[in-house]
């Protein structure tokens, strides 16, 4: 009996002390503690751009598949272009049409400028007609006067004279009218020079919605599933598939207060779960400006009602060290464990750099979360 009570009293204490073990652990309590930090709340990422027309119309070509590689500008969908085709016929002939107004303005200044020339000589012409009139009548004038010659030849230099003045006026009359033409064709050619400039404009908007009949790819990568079919009526923005370039990194979603001890250029471990959790490395690159809740549609609002204190994660954004053969089989989306060595060293000129970013994290925090 004694020695069964002495070997259950052994047993547990070893329970007791196991449980203790296992609770100090957990927390990361001497003599567990570690400056490793781990976190499964990590996912690949990548620049998923969704494609879309600018056009609405009748697909009329789609010549690629679910989940196909294509390259820069390669051909995805094409809508219908009969419509847009004409449409830049229609804008080329009207600035065909505005081109020969102009070109016509430019004879008819050509002409009210010979006018103004004519009109300007017969001014001169006249003014020489007045010029003698005038000297006529001076000569005839004093000898009228003195009887050396009859009145009528008085008479006669007189009618002549106004005439001659009258021939002037009008001259200048036309001259002026001649040259206010003139100044209408100039106004005139300014408006039919905007009129060209705007067909031009409408000609280069036809090519362009033509073009924009050919949805391209903005950048090599790989297609999702073709969310478009041939005949289908798409208008603009819809949705026809999306496209993800070879590029991704990581983004790891810490607590705060795991962050003591990171910093800008840190190395990092992480494995995938899609590819059996084989191990890839990579670097810190820059930390996220605010907390993920920050940039929730819902924010918290912590100043009503009760308040539980909760560990917010801040996103933690890893580039991938390239030349590592798995690199090429992830995914934006793919689930990853990430571990970062709070004791490890960082760039230090990556640090410098993104010294604005990593100041917030900078402030000491309590550690020992679970996570």
């Amino acid at each position: 009996m004694t020695i069964f009570r002495s070997a259950s009293t052994y047993v547990a204490l070893a329970v007791g002390l196991a449980g203790v073990a296992l609770i100090l652990y957990a927390w990361r309590l001497p003599p567990f503690a570690t400056s490793v930090e781990t976190t499964n709340d990590a996912f690949v990422r990548g620049q998923v751009t969704v494609i879309s027309p600018q056009l609405a119309g009748y697909v009329a070509e789609v010549p690629v598949q679910d989940y196909q590689s294509v390259e820069e500008g390669q051909l995805i969908a094409r809508i219908d272009d009969r419509i847009f085709a004409q449409k830049v016929a229609q804008a080329r002939a009207t600035l065909a049409g505005q081109k020969a107004q102009l070109a016509n303005s430019q004879q008819g200044r050509r002409s009210g400028e010979a006018k103004v020339a004519a009109a300007g000589a017969a001014v001169a012409s006249a003014q020489s007609a007045f010029d003698t009139s005038e000297a006529n009548y001076a000569r005839i004038a004093p000898l009228a006067r003195q009887g050396y010659v009859p009145g009528s030849d008085l008479d006669v230099a007189t009618r002549t004279r106004d005439q001659a003045a009258a021939a002037l006026d009008q001259s200048k009359a036309s001259l002026e009218v001649s040259r206010q033409d003139l100044q209408t064709v100039i106004v005139a050619r300014q408006s039919l020079e905007a009129a060209v400039e705007g067909a031009e404009a409408a000609v280069k908007l036809a090519e362009i919605d033509l073009a924009n009949t050919r949805v391209t790819a903005p950048k090599a990568g790989r297609l999702g599933e073709i969310g478009v079919k041939l005949g289908q009526y798409v208008q603009a923005g819809t949705q026809l598939t999306s496209l993800v370039p070879s590029a991704v990194w990581v983004v790891a979603n810490f607590k705060e207060t795991q962050l003591p001890g990171m910093s800008i250029g840190q190395p990092v471990h992480f494995s995938v779960d899609a590819l059996g959790g084989r191990q890839l490395t990579g670097r810190v690159e820059r930390f996220a400006p605010a907390t993920g809740s920050e940039f929730a549609v819902l924010k918290p609002d912590n100043a009503t009602g009760n308040f539980t204190k909760v560990a917010q994660r801040i996103p933690v954004r890893i580039a991938i060290d390239p030349g590592q053969a798995d690199i090429a089989e992830l995914s934006p989306g793919m689930s990853v464990v990430v571990r970062l060595d709070t004791a490890s060293a960082g760039t230090q000129a990556s640090a410098e750099t993104e010294a604005p970013a990593a100041a917030p994290h900078a402030a000491p925090t309590a550690a020992g979360a679970t996570p």
